[in-house]
């Protein structure tokens, strides 16, 4: 059919769909001003258009591309129709190759992170074997220069009462508190004697396994309660009988304090005692059921740990409670070996059937130790070199107490940084001991003088190699610096840091910043109003507590471990 094309206008073109032609009409551009199409060389309208709009033009990269990836998908379909087969297949299976060294900084942080998984065990067992002569040192002074120290009060107050200290006191602060401190080790020990542990055990004994389960895992939770509590009251009474008079005074007075502290150590000495039956009738169970889930129980530690996010001063909180609960587990079993000798006889052979258990036992506490911290260590990605700063932290402790300015016993500072008080497990010692050894006549005397001096000699031997390698840890650290050089690095340090490190280098021992303002679904840094720098005119609060200022039991990023 055909069509007059006489009569069309600008912007109509022809069209053809099935042999026929159509008119369609194409709109003009606004104010009637004809388009590039719809003007010609010479100036004259073309009365059909036919040529469409152009495509965009695409660079050089993408045409190149474009026509790789079109002979790539021609040469695959040719292939695939030609030579595909089963034996094409397999031979392009078992000789297809890849190259690591494409992702090689990927790989080296991998490697490095299996280095230092195996590095922290090393890390750790220095860190807890001195922190383990730090509790054993505090246990053996309540019985080596505490008597001492009593005697030379005790001295002091009968021979010279007129000579009266500075303050218009007899005796100087220190004396004080260790006089306390005897008295309460000797009242404890004495009501212990009212306790009958044949009794107790016999009670335990006849109890449902589960229920034993379920008493020890409630006396562990009592056990730290108090040791978070008791140090609290045995500072209470120790300022309260040494407070300057001049201050005015606000308290109950030395009598009441001295009774709460009596009943505080009897109490944790008698929780001390149900956890060492507890242990002791899992060890003489035939079936050895009951030790099994007691051993398991640390094992369930694991859960409650590791997977869980972990800044730099929670881990020396807990490495400071694996150090205590490492030495307070050797007390346990230094009791139910006395305990387990003294009904036996003292036969050889049955300490020899004990040995496996409590290699068992102490076994199994090491691997959790070793486990948990290099999980922890793993996943918060924490150097192991970390061990060392918090070993210098707790030799500092030990030095600082040597000093003439020092404000505190070096048994206190170990109590409050690992939460290990030794006065409730002494007690119980001299309660054990009298009971398992029954000494009379002049050569139990002569036993008892040469165990004490053998004692003392030990002790001596411990505190002077702990101080030693206390003096070179701090030394390397340099913690030993002025405060002012010290608070001075530390404004510096925070002043070249104006952003958080979200790449930190794996190998120093800081942390991963934990701070909840980083928004993490952009690439942007977003910063909350605690970010923001206060006026120079303002107080500025510190939140940030040093690792010195961090007791077993100080609230850190909003728990205690």
């Amino acid at each position: 059919m055909q069509s007059d094309t006489s009569t069309l206008g600008k912007g109509d073109f022809i069209t053809q769909k099935d042999g026929e032609e159509s008119i369609e009409a194409r709109p003009r551009c606004s104010g009637g001003r004809p388009t590039k199409e719809e003007s010609d060389t010479d100036g004259e309208a073309v009365g059909v258009d036919v040529v469409p709009p152009s495509p965009p033009e695409t660079s050089k990269a993408e045409g190149v591309a474009k026509n790789v990836s079109n002979t790539r998908r021609e040469s695959f379909t040719n292939n695939s129709d030609n030579n595909l087969s089963l034996f094409k297949y397999l031979n392009a299976e078992l000789t297809r190759g890849y190259f690591l060294q494409h992702d090689e900084a990927k790989y080296e942080q991998k490697r490095e992170r299996v280095y230092t998984f195996f590095k922290i065990q090393k890390e750790v067992e220095k860190m807890m074997w001195y922190g383990f002569f730090l509790c054993m040192d505090a246990f053996l002074f309540l019985f080596t220069f505490l008597p001492m120290r009593v005697f030379m009060a005790l001295l002091k107050i009968f021979i010279g009462p007129c000579q009266m200290q500075r303050g218009g006191r007899w005796l100087e602060p220190a004396q004080m508190c260790d006089l306390l401190k005897g008295f309460i080790l000797i009242a404890c020990s004495w009501i212990l004697n009212s306790v009958d542990i044949s009794m107790l055990y016999h009670i335990v004994r006849g109890q449902a396994m589960i229920k034993l389960y379920i008493i020890y895992n409630m006396l562990e939770v009592a056990d730290r309660l108090f040791s978070s509590f008791g140090q609290d009251i045995l500072d209470a009474l120790f300022w309260t009988a040494t407070e300057p008079k001049k201050k005015r005074r606000e308290h109950f007075g030395i009598i009441p304090h001295l009774g709460l502290a009596i009943v505080y150590v009897f109490l944790h000495a008698v929780l001390v005692l149900f956890q060492a039956t507890t242990l002791n009738v899992a060890f003489n169970s035939h079936t050895k059921a009951l030790l099994t889930i007691m051993m398991s129980n640390n094992f369930v530690e694991l859960k409650g740990s590791v997977f869980k996010k972990f800044e730099k001063r929670n881990l020396y909180q807990m490495s400071c409670a694996d150090i205590r609960e490492r030495y307070h587990y050797l007390v346990l079993l230094s009791i139910v070996v006395l305990r387990n000798m003294t009904e036996f006889s003292w036969n050889p052979e049955h300490f020899k059937q004990l040995i496996p258990d409590l290699i068992l036992v102490l076994a199994a506490e090491v691997l959790v130790d070793w486990v948990k911290h290099a999980f922890i260590t793993k996943f918060n990605c924490i150097s192991a070199e970390v061990y060392l700063e918090y070993r210098a932290s707790l030799a500092n402790d030990l030095v600082s107490s040597r000093k003439k300015t020092a404000y505190s016993d070096h048994t206190d500072l170990v109590s409050r940084r690992m939460g290990f008080i030794p006065l409730p497990i002494a007690a119980l010692g001299i309660r054990i001991f009298t009971q398992s050894f029954k000494m009379s006549g002049f050569i139990s005397v002569i036993i008892i003088i040469l165990s004490y001096i053998s004692i003392t000699l030990l002790k001596i031997l411990i505190s002077i190699v702990l101080l030693g390698k206390g003096c070179q840890y701090v030394k390397d650290y340099k913690l030993d610096e002025p405060q002012t050089n010290k608070a001075h690095s530390t404004l510096n340090r925070e002043a070249s840091q104006s952003a958080p490190n979200l790449y930190p280098d794996p190998q120093s021992p800081g942390l991963v910043p934990s701070d909840s303002s980083i928004s993490l679904t952009g690439s942007d840094l977003t910063f909350s109003s605690r970010d923001i720098k206060a006026p120079s005119g303002a107080k500025k609060v510190q939140h940030n507590k040093s690792l010195s200022d961090i007791d077993r039991y100080t609230l850190c990023s909003n728990q205690i471990v």
